[in-house]
């Protein structure tokens, strides 16, 4: 028999197909090499990161890269004799460290190097490190899933380079303190190519140096706040078109680079970028970005979210890969990846989750935000007809926060099940001012920051002025969704909850028949009936509503 299919969203914002035998895994279990990469180890509390300055000189005839990353960083606690754990993935290599002229001793463990700091340290005070590093980075396999250094040739066989690496982390190509809880306020990304190609990276280009060895540095400069696996090299036979946007903070300029064959397609295809922007602005508050522009960049993977560089290789067509993954028809009217990585700058960029395991934020909101997105331009019932019809994809297989301090997040739920949370919140709350408003709130209070799930969840819950933690629990903390249970019994409707998470509490609108929908409130402690139900042929939940409903018989 053959094996059967499912397809799944996994990492950044696409899709693979995984047998449906591996639907449903174990939690791996996790190794010293885990702890040491996702948890905030004593190596790493001491010192947060003010400035990353990294130079990479890529070769592409063997696929490999030199240089060195500076790195500035404050002091944070008082330190004497303490190590420093700068993180970088096998085969590549740490050279050397320098700090203040003078060569420092390290040792490696596992991917972590740990780093003898000279001297006393005081909190507050801000010193500079710079690594030195070499070798040929791990090649993704299956980008941008199966994280790594891409080498390609594109038709006319011009190297086609660039790199993506969420969740296996950005030192698999360069040395940095790779948690997701610090970033540094700004960085310098300096990368060396062959002249007969450009590279685009995140923020604004500085300048080009052109080398006599026929190789060219493109110097690009971040003026914002940047998580690590967002830093970026694109590689190619690129050529440039332009335009701005007259946003909520002024003129944005945007940016698209593409290979010269696509420009006519880039063109047409990429007028979706404003309407695409002018929504999110109104629904998530302003561009978060605007110092550092707003680009697409055409690339030999499928997409990812780098920070004001949108990685883009949908084929130049509507749908995700020409699919809809709605099966409603409108997917099919935009193009996932412009829309779906452009939405990752609000959530992902702007606000960053401190630790992997809690990915929804990243992933549920963005997936929410197609939703918004469809609305913008179809209206309600089409955002919410798109939001629903992606619930056939959604497996309850395991929880959609994931094991911290181990570099592991959840199930690929966080995507159309966060989504669906989200939706659903949105219509108990039944206040779009309101929920725009938590929404705004959201990027605006949590600016540039890296966040937790419990500071989301009590953020909503407050905002909203309903305690929403029991939903919380259950659809983020459990694999499956709540179930109402209901019987007929003298003319009433008597019903409860049945869920994971003791006491769970959530208003859910129901109707007999063809009646009005009307708000119930069950409880998991006991059978409840309301007056304004009686006995039908059966009890229909609202559409808007992601539970389970069961019929029993007493």
């Amino acid at each position: 028999m053959k094996t059967r299919y499912l397809l799944l969203p996994i990492l950044a914002a696409s899709l693979l197909f995984i047998p449906e035998s591996h639907a449903q895994q174990k939690q791996p279990e996790f190794t010293r090499a885990d702890t040491l990469r996702g948890s905030i180890t004593p190596q790493r509390a001491w010192w947060d990161v003010i400035f990353y300055d990294l130079h990479a000189t890529i070769i592409p005839p063997d696929s490999s890269i030199s240089g060195h990353n500076r790195i500035d960083y404050r002091v944070t606690e008082p330190r004497s004799g303490r190590s420093m754990q700068i993180d970088l993935i096998a085969p590549l290599q740490i050279d050397r460290v320098v700090q203040d002229e003078q060569e420092l001793e390290f040792q490696r463990h596992d991917n972590a190097y740990f780093v003898d700091i000279p001297g006393d340290q005081q909190p507050g005070e801000i010193h500079t490190v710079t690594v030195w590093y070499s070798g040929k980075p791990r090649v993704a396999e299956n980008p941008p899933w199966d994280g790594g250094f891409i080498w390609q040739q594109d038709r006319e066989g011009n190297p086609w380079i660039a790199t993506a690496n969420q969740g296996v982390g950005a030192s698999i190509w360069w040395p940095n303190k790779d948690h997701q809880s610090d970033e540094p306020d700004s960085m310098g990304i300096h990368i060396t190519v062959p002249s007969s190609i450009k590279n685009i990276s995140n923020g604004r280009l500085r300048d080009t140096t052109r080398h006599s060895d026929n190789t060219t540095t493109w110097s690009w400069f971040v003026n914002n706040p940047i998580n690590n696996y967002n830093v970026a090299v694109n590689a190619g036979n690129y050529v440039n078109f332009s335009d701005t946007l007259e946003g909520a903070k002024g003129t944005l300029d945007l940016n698209y680079w593409v290979l010269e064959p696509y420009l006519q397609q880039a063109r047409k295809q990429f007028i979706q970028t404003k309407p695409m922007l002018r929504c999110f602005e109104h629904w998530f508050g302003p561009y978060p970005f605007y110092e550092d522009g707003f680009k697409l960049v055409h690339t030999p993977h499928l997409g990812m979210e780098h920070q004001s560089a949108i990685a883009y290789g949908n084929g130049f067509q509507n749908g995700y890969q020409g699919i809809d993954l709605s099966g409603t028809g409108w997917g099919l009217t935009w193009d996932f990846i412009i829309v779906h990585e452009s939405g990752h700058e609000w959530f992902g960029n702007n606000i960053t989750t401190r630790d992997i395991a809690d990915m929804w934020i990243h992933e549920g909101f963005t997936n929410y935000s197609e939703n918004l997105f469809v609305e913008c331009l179809w209206g309600t019932q089409a955002g919410a007809d798109y939001v629903i019809g992606t619930r056939d994809r959604i497996q309850n297989d395991q929880p959609i926060t994931g094991p911290y301090g181990v570099n592991q997040e959840g199930s690929s739920d966080m995507y159309y099940k966060g989504g669906n949370l989200l939706h659903m919140i949105r219509h108990i709350i039944d206040d779009d001012y309101r929920w725009k408003n938590i929404l705004r709130g959201l990027n605006r209070t949590f600016h540039h920051q890296t966040i937790t799930t419990e500071q989301v969840e009590a953020f909503i819950s407050r905002r909203a002025g309903i305690d929403f933690s029991t939903v919380f629990d259950q659809y983020l903390r459990y694999a499956g969704i709540p179930t109402l249970q209901y019987y007929f019994m003298d003319g009433d409707v008597f019903y409860r909850w049945k869920a994971d998470v003791e006491e769970f509490d959530m208003p859910v609108e129901v109707k007999l028949d063809n009646e009005m929908y009307t708000t119930i409130r069950p409880t998991t402690s006991e059978w409840r009936s309301s007056s304004y139900l009686h006995a039908g042929d059966k009890l229909v939940v609202s559409r808007d509503y992601y539970i389970n409903i069961e019929r029993i018989q007493k």
